[in-house]
């Protein structure tokens, strides 16, 4: 959808020069700040949105002119109504946030000001726990022994990736980053990761990583060097993340996992699983790779929630 034409819906909605504006705004994201599509249609969405409530707000189409008398009681009338309407606190944090654009780039012309909208703090949003899969599944998801794939290099290049991600806890990222120089090797203890934001960290290798590792290179057609990527694709070429996705994929169908079974998941799962096992927050929290604690700690819910369904589902008084 075009920029003007997501514009075109608001001419009922506000006066002429406020729709004039908005259309600005609109091309101004779509031409120069070049957001996709969906991105688009979610802006005008909730910009719309605020436009109608202004205008049983005010009683009329609002204007340019009503914007720059906006306080932060107008907006909190605005997400109250959309609370109402039933908004979740991820809708109402999103529609605020494309109002604060638009607000923002009238700012920028200097017609309005958008100090009434920057006081207005988003809802608090509940935080997702990180769904990790079951150590039996685990070990299924990584044992490479399912023949799920055509050429059996592949198969054992799928495992080792995805034993990196649950035996060192690594990103996808990181698995993939790996070279000849850098991937495990036969009996070492120990290896550099290079994760977000340039940060350093040494993960723990166990010999079920190098294992996997090595019938991966004792099977791989294409020569790896020091310098070349570990992991390659079919052609020759470094490994997509989507390649691992897949392979995920069709695991979950083998095995019968959830949706929330993926690459990422086993990262969460080696974190879980340390946890419940003894291992303490700072250290997992180095493992991991976390810049702060409070990362990490979002696994304590994950232990706590398990332990309560247990208990629910085993004391003799339930």
């Amino acid at each position: 959808m075009s920029s003007s034409a997501a514009a075109t819906s608001l001419l009922v909605i506000a006066a002429p020069d406020l729709n004039a504006r908005v259309r600005q705004w609109l091309d101004h994201l779509s031409d120069e700040r070049r957001l996709a599509d969906k991105t688009l249609i979610a802006y005008e969405r909730d910009i719309r949105q605020f436009l109608r409530f202004l205008t049983d707000h005010l009683g009329a189409p609002p204007r340019l002119a009503d914007l720059r008398d906006l306080k932060p009681a107008d907006f909190r009338g605005f997400m109250a109504r959309r609370r109402r309407d039933g908004a979740q606190s991820r809708s109402l944090a999103r529609g605020m946030a494309g109002i604060r654009s638009f607000l923002k780039f009238l700012e920028k012309r200097g017609e309005v000001n958008a100090a009434a909208s920057d006081a207005i703090r988003p809802p608090r949003q509940a935080r997702s726990l990180p769904k990790p899969v079951a150590v039996r599944d685990a070990a299924d998801v990584i044992s490479g022994d399912l023949a799920m794939e055509t050429e059996a290099w592949v198969e054992a290049r799928n495992a080792a990736v995805l034993t990196l991600l649950y035996g060192c806890g690594l990103r996808i990222s990181e698995a993939l980053s790996l070279t000849g120089r850098t991937a495990p090797k036969k009996g070492a203890k120990s290896m550099r990761i290079i994760g977000k934001g340039g940060k350093e960290r040494i993960v723990p290798i166990l010999p079920v990583v190098t294992e996997a590792i090595e019938t991966y290179l004792k099977l791989c057609p294409h020569a790896v060097t020091a310098n070349s990527p570990l992991f390659r694709g079919v052609r020759g070429g470094p490994l997509n993340p989507r390649a691992v996705q897949l392979a995920m994929e069709k695991l979950r169908g083998v095995l019968g996992l959830p949706d929330s079974a993926t690459p990422h998941a086993l990262r969460h799962s080696f974190a879980t699983h340390l946890l419940a096992g003894g291992g303490d927050l700072r250290t997992i929290q180095e493992l991991l790779g976390h810049a702060s604690l409070s990362s990490t700690q979002v696994y304590t819910e994950i232990d706590a929630t398990r332990l309560l369904e247990a208990y629910d589902k085993a004391h003799p008084r339930r």
